[in-house]
């Protein structure tokens, strides 16, 4: 039975063959393993949110991002009248919607990419309720849920100054 290379203590009984294939694996060895512990001694990068919280259904749950403004409440977007922003689609409840949004979206976008402004203030991000909404200011805020809106209704000045410093950070 042959002895294993490994377990040898006279290299010139190893074959010739053994003998090149150990001196590429240390060659590569050498040349590979400082890129591997340079790579683990990296922090692992975490991929960053996307700048707009979208559903399967688009921007807002599908919701009209300018019916807030014009009729004051949460109304469906339909799939005819759409457009990419940000990053996400928006559905708009008719073609005049979707020509206010594309000629200023900023105005009618909800602040902090529409994901939960309580959220936001408190340094992370939330998915959002189209019936939790406020309007401020001339800006869209969207929240998790209707009770989490009644607690951001308590001091949204003091809120929205609290997002505004975490916001776009809580993206990281």
């Amino acid at each position: 039975m042959p002895k294993s290379f490994l377990f040898e203590a006279n290299p010139a009984a190893i074959p010739r063959s053994q003998r090149l294939i150990s001196r590429h694996l240390d060659t590569d060895m050498k040349t590979i393993l400082p890129a591997i512990l340079l790579l683990l001694s990296m922090p692992l990068a975490q991929a960053a949110k996307a700048p707009t919280f979208a559903t399967g259904d688009g921007a807002i749950r599908g919701y009209d991002p300018v019916a807030y403004f014009t009729l004051g409440r949460p109304t469906e977007g339909k799939a005819e009248f759409s457009t990419q922003w940000q990053g996400a689609t928006w559905l708009f409840a008719s073609a005049e919607n979707l020509a206010l949004f594309e000629s200023d979206p900023a105005r009618y976008a909800p602040r902090y990419g529409g994901y939960c402004a309580y959220a936001v203030s408190q340094g992370y991000t939330a998915s959002i309720d189209p019936d939790a909404w406020s309007i401020v200011d001339g800006k869209l805020y969207l929240n998790y849920s209707r009770g989490v809106q009644k607690r951001w209704e308590k001091d949204i000045p003091g809120y929205i100054s609290a997002a505004d410093e975490n916001w776009p950070g809580v993206l990281n």
